[in-house]
């Protein structure tokens, strides 16, 4: 006789099937009459901002109290951008390295234009000094970067705020607040949570921050400071092996090169290829006089010119596929960026890639390990960098290659190598790609690593490279150890 509870029991459960493509759960709050006046008579859900109220009242109740950022009793003493301007651009050497505002993030920021010193511009005024807080304020708003020993008098565009602390330590401690989701949150909203198209100074004066007593800040900021103390060291030692090679290859800069056209009495480049140096490439950009003068002038200098792709120089190179990715939460995933944020010592905007579902493909093509070489192979093509330790085990999407090399006692001249403005020509004439610009593993292996006569000084730059790139992880502990500072703060 079967029992009525071990009926139940040999029942099929109900499983509940959560539908992909179902919207996420309703939020909802309620918005006092006085806030919509206050806000302009504004009713869209937009202008009230959920995970902003959240954040505005965590700093509100935080343990010390707050202030408002720019105030009587606030941190900043000064804040300001600077006017539009006209901009002439010219060629590289004949003009000013002018800087982007994008690339304060970067580790090592380099210049992607020049102006005319004959601008109608203050271009002292568009100087930014040591200590100051640089932040974005259009576009992607909110990136923040404090000024050390590699930026300081570098000119940069006009859409930049500059910020200076009242006291000297103020400065780190408002970068470490807007390294925080907390901070950011705050920088990027109004106040009643509606999201900034851009950020003016006056929008300064409506943040709050945390009171924290004075030794604490200064502890803060003491670390940031640190952080971009060893930033600043990594990138010395980065430049001194790019000299020693130069040296080495007696390679004078890229723009004093002076390729030999077919017929100089034309006003028209042109020139002629041989068909044993075809490659089965028709694209004119591949054959460029600047490239065949560059081949030219490492095979003379160079002890030996080896490809990317030869064993004595790489075990593989990796080149991901394309993949339908599933993101979770930080707990149930691994960090997951691209290109846009290769430069970056604490990528922004990270993602986190599910290992459940896509462990396989982690293993074997994205994840990445000390010293790798990392390049990037689409849209933005030539972008390098060496991995540092603190990205193990974090994972890079299908626009960056990774080159394995074969040691750790070649990895930091690979590196070295392919950051020269040399190599990068090496690497954007495989370019292909009618929409957007492409290359594959196969190209990158057939680019051309030239090998030093003077053993001694090629291992002298492979010890400088992988010394900043220790240098660039101590960097990164810093600045998180000041960020979870500031974390328990706001708790």
């Amino acid at each position: 006789m079967v029992t009525g509870n071990l009926a139940r029991k040999l029942q099929p459960e109900k499983i509940e099937i959560i539908d992909p493509l179902a919207p996420d759960p309703l939020k909802y709050t309620s918005v006092a009459l006085s806030e919509v006046y206050s806000n302009n008579t504004r009713l869209e859900a937009s202008a009230f901002n959920l995970e902003a109220k959240a954040a505005k009242y965590k700093v509100e109740h935080c343990r010390y109290g707050f202030v408002h950022l720019w105030g009587e009793d606030g941190l900043v003493k000064d804040a300001f951008v600077r006017s539009r301007f006209k901009r002439i651009y010219v060629e590289k050497g004949e003009g000013i390295p002018f800087f982007q505002p994008s690339s304060i993030t970067e580790i090592y920021p380099k210049p992607t234009k020049y102006i005319s010193e004959n601008t109608d511009v203050d271009i002292d005024g568009l100087k930014v000094k040591k200590g100051m807080l640089l932040m974005s304020v259009s576009g992607t708003i909110g990136k923040c970067s404090i000024v050390g020993k590699t930026l300081d008098n570098k000119v940069f565009s006009h859409d930049l705020l500059r910020l200076f602390g009242k006291n000297e330590y103020d400065v780190g401690y408002i970068y470490a607040y807007f390294c925080t989701p907390i901070g950011q949150q705050m920088l990027q909203t109004n106040n009643y949570g509606a999201v900034v198209q851009h950020i003016e100074p006056e929008h300064l004066k409506n943040i709050i921050i945390p009171n924290a007593p004075d030794p604490i800040k200064r502890m803060i900021h003491n670390l940031i400071v640190e952080s971009y103390d060893l930033r600043d060291e990594s990138n010395e030692l980065i430049d001194e092996a790019e000299q020693i090679l130069y040296e080495e290859l007696q390679l004078p800069p890229i723009e004093q090169l002076k390729p030999t056209y077919f017929d100089k009495d034309i006003d028209l480049r042109n020139y002629t290829t041989k068909l044993s140096e075809l490659d089965l490439r028709f694209d004119c950009s591949y054959h460029t006089p600047e490239t065949i003068a560059i081949l030219d002038i490492i095979r003379k200098k160079a002890k030996e010119v080896k490809k990317i792709g030869d064993k004595e120089i790489s075990q593989k190179i990796v080149l991901a596929g394309r993949f339908k990715r599933t993101y979770v939460d930080d707990k149930n995933g691994i960090p997951f960026f691209g290109g846009k944020q290769l430069l970056e010592l604490n990528p922004s905007n990270i993602k986190y890639l599910s290992v459940d579902q896509h462990a396989k493909r982690i293993v074997k093509e994205l994840q990445l390990k000390k010293n790798m070489i990392a390049v990037t192979c689409s849209g933005t093509i030539g972008k390098v960098n060496i991995v540092p330790k603190h990205w193990e085990s974090w994972a890079l999407n299908q626009h960056v290659m990774r080159i394995v090399p074969a040691t750790d006692d070649i990895a930091g001249y690979i590196y070295c190598w392919l950051n020269t403005d040399y190599a990068y020509r090496l690497i954007v004439r495989n370019t292909y790609g009618s929409v957007v610009d492409e290359i594959d593993d196969q190209q990158l292996a057939q680019v051309v690593i030239p090998l030093l006569k003077n053993e001694s000084r090629q291992k002298e730059i492979n010890d400088k490279v992988l010394q900043a790139n220790n240098l660039r992880y101590q960097a990164y502990l810093k600045e998180r150890e000041a960020a979870k500072m500031m974390e328990e703060i706001l708790k």
